[in-house]
């Protein structure tokens, strides 16, 4: 258990830089002596973290020290073997199947050898079958009006049109839904919207 908090320790100074023992301590939920008693293990082994004293001092990784994920144990990379080999229909919906297939691939390829040897076998022993998704256009456009803040109407050139600035899309057991900015907390069933207009206008979200 310590050895794999020591492991999120260090992966969350390389990831976020500097944290103070209380931030840390919040993320993994142990007390700040904790924290502290795992930071004197590392320094002990040899490990570049470096205290900072004072009020805006902090815990953080020296040298530009960079660790790789040698720390999964056996029923972590073979659930993580199984959460890579799980086909995603919704992905090519939104047409960005290929990237994810392409960041799969270098997920796998940064975990050490032995690593990659669990995920292997158990990729082996659990298999899914594809799973397809009827393409629409519609959801491709919608997503890249997220990406770049634009205005969307949808149940364009009806007489029920209205005007939304999408800025997430929700999946669930009721299939795909839209985040309106303008009313966030009413999410719109996207099998509702119609015929959807893109506009080149873009506005700015509110988070």
């Amino acid at each position: 258990m310590r050895a794999s908090r020591l492991l999120q320790i260090l992966l969350l100074l390389q990831n976020r830089g500097r944290m103070t023992s209380a931030e840390l301590a919040r993320e993994l939920e142990v007390a700040r002596r904790t924290i502290l008693r795992d930071v004197d293990a590392l320094t002990e082994a040899g490990l570049p973290v470096i205290v900072h004293q004072g009020n805006q001092g902090g815990i953080e990784l020296g040298f530009n020290y960079r660790t790789r994920l040698t720390g999964l144990a056996a029923d972590e990379a073979e659930a993580m073997a199984v959460v890579l080999a799980r086909p995603i229909g919704e992905l090519a919906s939104l047409g960005i199947a290929d990237a994810a297939a392409r960041a799969k691939r270098k997920l796998v390829e940064s975990f050490p050898d032995q690593v990659r040897d669990r995920i292997a076998e158990a990729t082996r022993r659990f298999r899914f079958d594809a799973t397809t998704n009827e393409d629409d256009p519609r959801l491709t456009a919608l997503t890249d009006a997220i990406r770049e803040s634009k205005i969307v109407r949808i149940n364009a050139f009806e007489g029920t049109e209205r005007t939304i600035h999408p800025i997430a899309l929700h999946f669930g057991t009721e299939g795909w839904r839209i985040q309106d900015d303008l009313a966030p907390d009413a999410l719109i069933p996207f099998d509702a919207c119609g015929n959807i207009n893109i506009s080149s206008r873009t506005f700015k979200p509110r988070a």
